[in-house]
């Protein structure tokens, strides 16, 4: 059967100039699901016309890719180059496999050891000065994550800087979504280079210091990685790959924490089981060897992400005339995928809007049920270097606070999120801290 052209591909025009944006960035699960009415191949208009796929499917024929249909640079650079050039997740083959092959050393099991070792004092000594009664999750958390990834990342103990290296990174992301492109003060995009600017200069006053001596943090074994023909990342490469991991792991991995605080306080029994888990485990800090054994943890985590992942869609450019869904999709053609959407599909997943961890149980493992039905790191060549650190910090991390402090919020209380650029409470999330 013949595929159909483009513009035979259902069309959701939206409001007049601005589109379906207004709706995507208020609710893009909403905005995606009135997508998915069309089709699973739907044309709209955010900030350009785009061309969205839906389904586990589209998933995995965009992030699987054999073919080379797609472009990750072609997706990402409109969004994140100004603030983060040289990403990883920016790049395209043989430049990604090049970089990956030499970034994947900084993650052996012999430096993630030292990593989760390194972040259990950072831990506790954070979580341990919080007070008792009221506190605001999300700003907490992530100073706390701030913390780890200064000290596992940096070598360093963050001092004065903190604030202002946190609202640099809190800039770079915002600048992303920035309506206003240009670098025009006092705009998102203007104070998004600038912060980048502060970011490069922190980072390059400690090149020197980090190539003339090997120590544990991920910022030295990036300027001593070498892949296997013994490559290795020039000066601006290991700077511009230490702000995007710098950003990717406090903020991703703050916005899985905090819906984890929200969905362990709504459900006190989960936040017990899990208790009783840490507790069971004598050591107060987590060791790698303990991680396999947090497997309720993962549960929640996962349901977490599942329920709010931190990246609700994924954007790819057509490098190539390729075909899907009936449809033909033209070369440089934006289209994206729908994280958010496929982790609520009913076909999927049973009851997809309640809070049910044991649906990634052994015995269940709903998120089995397609090679791309689950995709909160993304998939393929590019599913995220850093997820198993990820895994690992928010283990830790939740470890020593469901081992101090027992958490509630008030009954009927739901957390208003936004969920665009990053999944995270608009009211900071406000719960009740009781010692245990």
């Amino acid at each position: 059967m013949t595929a159909l052209p483009y513009h035979a591909i259902p069309l959701v025009k939206g409001l007049p100039l601005v589109g379906n944006l207004p709706k995507f960035l208020r609710d893009p699960l909403a905005n995606a699901q009135g997508l998915a009415e069309h089709g699973n191949v739907v044309r709209s208009r955010t900030f350009f016309e785009t061309v969205t796929l839906l389904g586990p499917e589209a998933n995995q024929f965009v992030l699987h890719d054999r073919e080379g249909n797609f472009s990750s640079r072609g997706g990402w650079a409109y969004w994140i180059d100004q603030v983060f050039p040289g990403a990883i997740m920016a790049m395209d083959d043989p430049q990604h496999k090049h970089h990956r092959r030499i970034m994947q050393g900084a993650f052996k099991r012999q430096a993630m050891d030292r990593y989760v070792r390194d972040m259990g004092p950072v831990i506790e000594a954070v979580v341990g000065a919080w007070p008792a009664g009221r506190l605001l999750v999300f700003p907490q958390v992530k100073a706390l994550t701030l913390n780890i990834a200064a000290r596992v990342f940096m070598g360093l103990a963050l001092g004065p800087e903190a604030d202002r290296m946190n609202q640099a990174f809190v800039d770079t992301v915002a600048a992303s979504l920035a309506l206003v492109r240009r670098s025009v003060p006092p705009l998102a995009m203007w104070r998004g280079v600038r912060a980048r600017r502060y970011l490069v200069g922190l980072m390059r006053s400690r090149i020197a210091e980090k190539r003339a001596t090997e120590t544990p943090d991920l910022f030295s074994q990036l300027c001593h990685a070498r892949s296997e023909d013994g490559e290795a990342f020039t000066d601006d490469e290991v700077v511009d790959h230490m702000i995007f991991l710098m950003m990717a792991a406090h903020d991703t991995t703050t916005s899985a924490l905090t819906t984890m605080f929200y969905c362990l306080a709504r459900e006190p029994e989960w936040q017990e089981r899990l208790r009783a888990d840490a507790q069971a485990l004598a050591p107060a800090h987590l060791a790698l060897a303990d991680l396999p054994g947090r497997e309720r943890t993962e549960w929640v985590m996962k349901e977490a992400l599942r329920l709010y992942p931190p990246l609700t869609s994924i954007p790819r450019k057509a490098a190539r005339d390729c075909e899907f869904g009936g449809y033909r999709i033209p070369r440089g053609t934006p289209v994206g995928v729908s994280p958010i959407h496929t982790h609520h599909m009913p076909e999927l997943w049973t009851e997809p809007t309640r809070f049910d961890p044991e649906r990634f149980s052994p015995a269940r493992a709903e998120h089995k049920r397609h090679a791309y039905a689950y995709l909160p790191f993304g998939g393929g060549a590019h599913l995220c270097i850093g997820q198993h650190f990820a895994d690992m910090e928010v283990k830790a991390v939740m470890h020593q606070v469901l081992r101090r402090w027992r958490w509630t919020v008030p009954e009927g209380y739901r957390m208003p999120y936004q969920l665009v650029p990053i999944a995270k409470p608009r009211d900071g999330l406000p719960i009740t801290l009781q010692p245990v």
